[in-house]
């Protein structure tokens, strides 16, 4: 596999160092600019449908940054509706003039599957697992 941006993935990698939890994680280049806020909003909802779906975690909603002081802007969570569990949590980042997702999730997801999801949604997707 060749990564894009190579600075991106050794911070995404530093994120999923383990925890509480396991994660793997994905960073997805949009190629959509500051001009695209609208189709940038579904393309994260996109993408949070095929992790969730992945890790069988059922329904669920996207808890924003702008709606908590205790994340920044255009950071976001996925939490299940029945018990707001954690389903993914994500930032999107404004890179050379495009933004690039991060997203990150529980290791049980099916990564090949999640990677794969995001590719037939138009996306470039590089794979990065946690320990």
């Amino acid at each position: 596999m060749e990564t894009v941006d190579k600075d991106l993935y050794e911070r995404t990698k530093a994120l999923l160092e383990p925890g509480d939890i396991r994660l793997n994680g994905v960073v997805v280049h949009t190629g959509l600019g500051d001009d695209d806020e609208a189709r940038l909003h579904q393309a994260t909802l996109d993408i949070g449908d095929v992790v969730a779906e992945e890790s069988s975690k059922g329904e669920w909603y996207v808890y924003s940054g702008n709606d908590d002081s205790r994340f920044g802007l255009n950071q976001h969570q996925g939490l299940t509706i029945a018990e707001d569990e954690f389903v993914w949590e994500c930032q999107q980042l404004l890179r050379e003039g495009t933004f690039k997702i991060v997203f990150y999730y529980e290791a049980d997801a099916d990564q090949e599957a999640v990677v794969a999801g995001i590719e037939d949604l138009g996306f470039r997707a590089d794979s990065v697992e946690g320990e």
